[in-house]
């Protein structure tokens, strides 16, 4: 911050006031914690030197212990998401695999769980694009959230989801198997990503489904098709088009960065001889409804009985377990 011209370049100062206020702010955090086990520590000699301990200290040792616990376990869940984005907010999208209404349905009630996970955390989630199925549930959804280490605990989500379940749709109560994908990709401003207006297919569309439930129905959605690629970005959260048309511009830089990414890797890999799996295609958790209840992620071996709480987004016994595997996220 002290270099002199810093401030010529203002995009560039910005980006670096605001890593130093991250640092200050996680600096406070351990010296906070020294403090508090200082403390801790004296309250522990006074009463290890008294014949009757106090109750009421040894209830505040014990509280103030646990306090402490808590938040070194938070600590160390962060030494795990040390990647380049992970403190990065993210962008969520889901797309409804192969079954029909059911899988439609099942990709709704995802969007609803990531909803509820966000809340809980106190996350900030923006539903920015949402295309209704033709019966039942969503073809597919994107959401943006900004929260600490967004992308670092979402990045654990990406996969396919199957769920097993008595269908609703079904007039004969039959067992039916959905299939639903998430992908995740942080929030990031890569300089090197450059797009061009020709590259561009522009769209607008008068955004239809169920409205205010998750965004705005408006005459000013923006599709946008980038042609080298063919990825398609679509956003419909703002009344205004130039406003998300920006939104777009931002998902679609965004994915093509995380392409680069992900193009840089597998040239590493082939270099190394190594073979990818097909992670668009993988397996990561099962969620059953019939003939029994349970939740099991298939990477880590967790099992959660309460199928209900997580789908109301209590997904962090997944996340954390899926971060700390001994050989790491991928």
């Amino acid at each position: 911050m002290a270099r002199p011209g810093l401030w010529d370049d203002r995009e560039r100062a910005v980006a670096v006031a605001q890593e130093l206020e991250a640092k200050r702010a996680q600096l406070e955090r351990f010296e906070r914690l020294e403090r508090k086990l200082e403390d801790l520590g004296v309250l522990a000699e006074l009463l290890d030197a008294e014949r009757e301990p106090d109750p009421s200290l040894l209830r505040e040792l014990e509280q103030g212990a646990r306090e402490l616990a808590r938040e070194l376990a938070r600590l160390e869940l962060e030494a795990f998401m040390s990647g380049p984005y992970d403190d990065r907010p993210c962008y969520l999208s889901i797309q409804a695999g192969a079954g029909g209404t059911d899988a439609q349905d099942w990709a709704e009630m995802l969007l609803r769980m990531y909803l509820g996970w966000a809340e809980r955390k106190g996350y900030k989630a923006r539903v920015l694009e949402v295309s209704p199925g033709e019966v039942a549930g969503i073809k597919s959804a994107t959401v943006e959230i900004h929260g600490p280490y967004a992308y670092g605990h979402l990045k654990a989500e990406q996969g396919v989801h199957r769920l097993v379940r008595i269908s609703p749709f079904d007039a004969s109560g039959r067992r039916h198997t959905s299939f639903a994908a998430v992908s995740v990709i942080p929030v990031i401003e890569d300089p090197e990503i450059e797009i061009r207006e020709e590259d561009l297919k522009v769209e607008t569309f008068r955004a239809g489904g169920p409205g205010g439930q998750y965004v705005n129905t408006t005459d000013s959605a923006v599709r946008l098709t980038h042609l080298p690629t063919g990825i398609v970005v679509t956003c419909q959260r703002e009344r205004s088009q130039h406003q998300n048309k920006e939104i777009a511009l931002k998902i679609l830089k965004a994915r093509l960065a995380e392409r680069r990414r992900r193009e840089r890797e597998e040239e590493l890999r082939k270099l190394k001889g190594e073979q990818r799996s097909i992670e668009w295609g993988s397996q990561i958790r099962s969620y059953v409804l019939h003939p029994y209840r349970l939740v099991k992620d298939h990477r880590t071996g967790v099992e959660v009985g309460d199928v209900d709480a997580v789908l109301a987004g209590e997904l962090d016994a997944f996340i954390e377990a899926y971060l700390r595997r001994p050989n790491g996220p991928s």
